[in-house]
């Protein structure tokens, strides 16, 4: 089957994508508004791309409902600051329930029952029930596309790191303890919990 996205709807291709690559992690990103309203919202489109200096990255796509960007977006734009919190198996039912497209004067925090806490270097909060969180700075906004389904590639600074201390030993951290999840297509997710080690090969620099 050869497929040309161009001659196919958006909502056909983001369908193809989100089945193709996977299993993807979930950054449950928690900012503030620039009038101090909480926001919490899962999203799938998520990775790291540097460690010196730390970054990570996540995509908040345009709503394909209305066209509209989301208020995760707005709000980095706003104050430069956002958390990235690691979605564990005890709250998944939480992280779904923030997904709903909520209008920006909602709080979803009290939507999920789950908890706001300080930060330590940045303005939005944290969620307290995350086993880990990431707390960021704004490094750049890419905007790749302004239509229905299109995105922007958000990079932010990790300026500090919050681990549950029965996870972490020696900058390594238990995936059992942690329990992540994955996103498939659709609304399947996939579990941490069948793993297996394959070792990188190194190449003799005889070899050369």
């Amino acid at each position: 089957m050869n497929i040309i996205p161009s001659a196919h709807d958006a909502r056909l291709v983001y369908r193809l994508m989100t089945g193709l690559i996977v299993p993807r992690p979930i950054a449950f990103v928690s900012t503030l508004s620039a009038d101090g309203i909480r926001n919490l919202a899962p999203f799938s489109f998520f990775t790291a791309i540097s460690a010196n200096p730390p970054v990570a990255c996540f995509a908040p796509m345009v709503r394909g409902s209305d066209g509209t960007t989301k208020d995760t977006l707005h709000n980095i734009e706003a104050t430069g600051e956002f958390v990235i919190n690691v979605v564990s198996e005890e709250i998944a039912e939480q992280m779904n329930a923030t997904s709903a497209e909520f209008p920006p004067e909602v709080d979803e925090f009290g939507i999920s029952g789950l908890t706001p806490v300080e930060s330590t270097l940045v303005r939005a909060p944290r969620v307290k029930e995350a086993k880990a969180s990431m707390e960021c700075r704004l490094f750049e906004i890419v905007t790749v596309s302004r239509k229905p389904l299109g995105g922007s590639l958000v990079l932010g600074e990790i300026v500090c790191f919050h681990v549950e201390d029965s996870l972490f030993h020696d900058f390594s951290v238990d995936p059992a303890g942690l329990r992540a999840f994955g996103r498939m297509g659709g609304s399947t997710y996939s579990r941490t919990t069948d793993r297996f080690e394959l070792q990188r090969p190194t190449v003799s620099k005889k070899a050369h």
